[in-house]
């Protein structure tokens, strides 16, 4: 197994590394320094006004702008960095996974990552139904409800993009930046569909990006015992009652007391220190 113990080729290899994902961020979210970078004036979300909605909001991963690749702040993604690079340097064995991709972005700077490290033998899964969220199947997960109101789909039609995005548009992204080859691997279908069965052995990274309190408790049950000791658990959706609620039931269910780390206003982590 490939582990990371320090720059490749001294300072001016660790330079590199650093400019080259550092200029991935720039490009997956089209922000930089305060502005858009490389795209289009941004289109702000229909509730959006301009005393409440800033640049600073692009960084925040509030929102995305329209032709961005991921819709994660800079604080995330740089967390998505620091706990893969961690896991690589530790040796902590498995493959990076994220579950709800979009566009597929912050995928792609997994695997930036891995190429920013000459790491050859670790994948990055990118599981998505590529067809949007799942119907709310509230008779199983009554939290889900509010995800089946006139309100939550106003809420989604509010946005300047769509959250349904196919598995065609998504390998073309990757193709762009050069990233779509065989340490890629696409996990098409709903998680209750594809997520049981899925052909994932071992796990240095898991994060989770659904949403729904369905779609969280079906990553955790199913992926988090092959989650290797010494891995790292990432929740997009800390902002989000039906996702808090599943976190915190499978956790007092499992009895897990690693506490939960705070990255951003939604984002959060914990590392598993024990089987």
């Amino acid at each position: 197994m490939t582990s990371v113990t320090g720059p490749a080729g001294g300072s001016a290899g660790a330079g590199s590394r650093d400019a080259y994902l550092d200029l991935l961020k720039r490009c997956l979210t089209r922000y930089a320094g305060g502005e858009v970078f490389l795209g289009e004036p941004l289109e702000k979300p229909t509730w959006a006004t301009d005393d409440s909605t800033t640049m600073a909001d692009l960084e925040e991963g509030r929102y995305a702008h329209q032709d961005a690749d991921t819709m994660l702040g800079w604080y995330r993604l740089d967390n998505v960095r620091e706990c893969m690079e961690s896991a690589l340097a530790e040796g902590v064995p498995g493959d990076f996974v994220e579950t709800g991709v979009w566009r597929g972005g912050t995928c792609m700077f997994m695997r930036g990552v891995l190429r920013a490290w000459d790491v050859r033998d670790r994948a990055v899964w990118v599981a998505d139904s590529f067809n949007g969220f799942p119907p709310p199947d509230v008779a199983q997960y009554p939290a889900d409800e509010r995800f089946a109101s006139p309100l939550a789909q106003q809420s989604l039609d509010s946005m300047p993009y769509s959250h349904s995005i196919g598995l065609a548009e998504v390998r073309s992204r990757f193709q762009r930046y050069g990233l779509l080859d065989d340490q890629v691997r696409f996990l098409p279908g709903y998680f209750r569909d594809t997520i049981p069965q899925a052909p994932i052995e071992r796990i240095a990274v898991l994060r989770l990006d659904g949403d729904l309190y369905e779609s969280t408790d079906v990553v955790l049950r199913h992926l988090y015992d092959r989650l290797s000791v010494g891995g790292y658990c990432i929740v997009d959706d800390f902002s989000l009652e039906p996702c808090v609620r599943a976190v915190e039931d499978f956790r007092a269910e499992r009895g897990i007391t690693e506490p939960i780390e705070k990255i951003d206003w939604t984002g959060v982590y914990w590392r598993k220190t024990s089987a």
